[in-house]
């Protein structure tokens, strides 16, 4: 099948590039059909007029194919360890953002334990072994450092890590913890001005941007800007993600010229709330992008115009106002950048697209163990000339787990048997008359298991539903609380998927990675003081809710 496809082409290997947004359910998109999206302060909304606009999404996916149901994890960490090892949880140890497995380190102390320590195979060490140069471009999400050790070749992360290169000298845009008489507070670096945020450094206008084994620079890794003229250029305008795909671009044009296939892994931010430097006391949830036009079958951006200084900021009207639907809508533009580059340096009948996110919209479904909330993702493919036997919407099940065998099949390359693999290759699926994909699709959040077949969905509150009908909102299936009155077909289906579950239900007695006996002893009771602390928070937060609506 795919030997066939290769000889075809005169043995080489299609390019692959694997478009990973950030925070966006399948419901945002209009391909999905949904009557319901979110607004720009999150949650729902049926007002046209926050509906994002993807005229090119569209195009793609239905000229190559969506899957109607992709599913990730809830939340960032955990969904982006299930596209980097094609494993769940029970097996990379990354059960939550804030619930990541522990581990003996190289030094003998307690670290978080990495994807390539727990799973030596990640999509780009299986891109490598199948002969693709590759590049890591966006957000990370990794918390470890040594970001050389995932297997690709180059990288322009967004944010870079400070631990790699030291303070950025290049950009204040940051929200960091410090201490001001004595008290930790959070400051907004470039006003100085406490703000009830989280620390991050902006991944958006005037960001911070590592490079890693780029060829101007002078070390692995190194801050950009780094060269005379993008020293020049940055500033106020330098916007996040066109850097990303600036760079992506680059690679391409070098790759091609060397005629080497290549894989790009681009994670935008695009799509993930950030603190709006540019409106810092505005609470804006997504922060404006720069402002495009779709007119007569193509996009026109308008160059960013920003000035000011100190959280005092002039966009002279270049910047779209907030909105998760600005960011989707940047996205189109994006992808319709990729599309024109591709056929620029002709290998648009040789590359195969993916576009997909980490989990659901926030304020939505990220986070969430209810139903599909969190879990349900976009899942495009597009790959014109490469014999695609499917078009359009495809009523199938896919995991996110399921791109890093894809990748391993188109590359070639043969995993070993004793090496658990939770992901299915699509290739098949892809490209021959099979009709189904797989059976059943796997979610999951802490000890929270998330679980669904064709017509039947557990989610992490241990309710289940009937999904045998789609309804207008993309979410709201009805509870099944009595299994006498539902078809056999459907018990059979809850009986199956009850089978599987156990097999990765590991959260407490197997949540970490090796540890010596007394490291073992000190997080348990690190763990169990958490959780005291946990619990009585929520119980103050009860009791204050309680005393609240007394004295109403």
């Amino acid at each position: 099948m795919l030997a066939n496809l290769l000889a075809a082409q005169k043995n080489k290997k299609p390019n692959i590039i694997v478009v990973l947004a950030d925070d966006i359910s399948a419901r945002e998109l209009p391909i999905y059909k949904s009557d319901t999206w979110s607004p720009p302060k999150g949650g729902d909304t049926q007002d046209l007029k926050y509906r994002a606009h993807t005229p090119v999404l569209d195009e793609i996916a239905n000229k190559g194919l969506y899957v109607k149901t992709a599913w990730a994890a809830v939340v960032c960490s955990p969904s982006r360890a299930m596209m980097m090892t094609g494993r769940y949880a029970h097996l990379h140890k990354w059960w939550g953002n804030k619930t990541t497995g522990k581990y003996t380190n190289e030094e003998g102390r307690i670290g978080t334990l990495p994807l390539y320590a727990s799973s030596p195979l990640t999509i780009g060490h299986i891109a490598k072994q199948g002969g693709y140069t590759s590049i890591w471009a966006g957000k990370t999400q990794m918390r470890n450092p040594n970001l050389d050790k995932f297997g690709f070749d180059e990288g322009v992360f967004t944010p870079g890590e400070s631990s790699l290169g030291g303070d950025n000298p290049f950009t204040d845009f940051r929200v960091q913890t410090q201490k001001v008489d004595g008290k930790k507070v959070m400051l907004n670096n470039d006003t100085k001005q406490k703000v009830d945020y989280y620390d991050q450094a902006g991944w958006y206008w005037k960001p911070h941007v590592m490079l890693m084994n780029h060829p101007t620079s002078k070390k692995e890794f190194e801050w950009w800007p780094n060269t005379e003229k993008s020293k020049k250029e940055y500033g106020l305008n330098t916007y996040g993600p066109d850097v990303e795909l600036d760079f992506i671009f680059d690679f391409m044009d070098r790759k091609v010229k060397e005629d080497k296939p290549f894989f790009v892994y681009h994670t935008t931010h695009l799509g993930h709330d950030g603190f709006d430097f540019l409106n810092p006391s505005s609470h804006n949830k997504w922060p404006g992008t720069p402002k495009i036009e779709w007119k007569n079958g193509k996009y026109k951006r308008t160059e960013p115009n920003v000035t000011g200084d100190n959280g005092v900021y002039n966009t002279h009207g270049t910047v779209t106002e907030s909105g998760i639907h600005r960011h989707i809508n940047y996205l189109d533009y994006q992808m319709s950048l990729y599309l024109q580059k591709l056929k620029e340096l002709k290998i648009d009948k040789n590359t195969i697209v993916i576009f997909c996110a980490d989990n659901g919209t926030s304020g939505y479904g990220k986070n969430s163990a209810e139903s599909q909330k969190g879990t349900h993702v976009p899942f495009i493919v597009y790959a014109p000339g490469l014999g695609l036997t499917k078009k359009g919407e495809q009523d199938v099940l896919v995991n996110l787990a399921d791109v890093l065998p894809t990748i391993a099949e188109i590359g070639g390359v043969t995993i070993p048997k004793d090496y658990e693999i939770n992901g299915v290759s699509l290739w098949p699926f892809l490209t021959t008359n099979q009709k189904e994909h797989r059976d059943w699709i796997y979610g999951y959040k802490d000890g929270q298991q998330i679980i669904r077949s064709k017509n039947v969905l557990k989610d992490g509150f241990n309710k289940w539903y009937d999904v045998s009908e789609t309804p207008s909102d993309l979410i709201s299936y009805p509870i099944v609380k009595d299994w006498n009155t539902v078809s056999k077909e459907l018990k059979t289906e809850k009986e199956t998927l009850e089978k599987i579950l156990p097999q990765f239900n590991t959260f407490k007695t197997q949540r970490h990675g090796p540890l010596t006996a007394k490291q073992k002893q000190q997080v348990e009771k690190q763990e169990a003081l958490k959780a005291e602390k946990l619990k009585a928070l929520k119980a103050k937060k009860r009791a204050k809710q309680k005393a609240k609506n007394k004295n109403k």
